[in-house]
C-alpha cells in the first residue's frame, strides 16, 4: 500500500491506495476538486457536505453516461420515397440490360 497526499476543496487529504495506483487515485481527486470548484458560491461551511454534494454531482454525471451508454441507437430516418425511386430506376436498369444482353445473344 502507499500513501498519497490528495488537494481537495483547499485542504489536503492523505490517503492508502494500491501500489501503482497513486497517478490515478490523484487525477480522480482532481476531478472531484474541479467539480467542488464549479460548485462556485454555492459552498457550505460545512466541508464534508460540500464532498457529499461533489460526490452526488458526480455520481448523477456517471449515471446519465451510463444510461447514454446503454440506450439503444435511435432508429435512422429512411425516406421511403426516395429509397422507392431509386429501387424502380434500378429496376428498370436492369431490365434493358438484360434485354440487351438477349437482343445480343440471339443475333450471335
Amino acid at each position: 500500500m502507499s500513501d498519497v497526499t490528495l488537494a481537495v476543496g483547499g485542504r489536503n487529504y492523505t490517503v492508502s491506495c494500491a501500489d501503482g495506483q497513486e497517478e490515478n487515485v490523484q487525477r480522480l481527486a482532481r476531478v472531484v476538486d474541479g467539480k467542488l470548484g464549479s460548485m462556485g458560491t454555492n459552498l457550505s461551511t460545512n466541508e464534508a457536505k460540500n464532498l457529499l454534494f461533489a460526490a452526488l454531482l458526480l455520481a448523477d454525471e456517471l449515471e446519465e453516461a451510463g444510461q447514454r451508454a446503454t440506450a439503444p441507437p435511435a432508429e435512422p430516418e429512411i425516406d421511403v420515397d426516395g429509397l422507392a425511386g431509386r429501387l424502380e430506376r434500378l429496376a428498370s436498369a436492369l431490365e434493358k440490360a438484360a434485354s440487351t444482353l438477349e437482343d445480343g445473344s440471339h443475333n450471335a
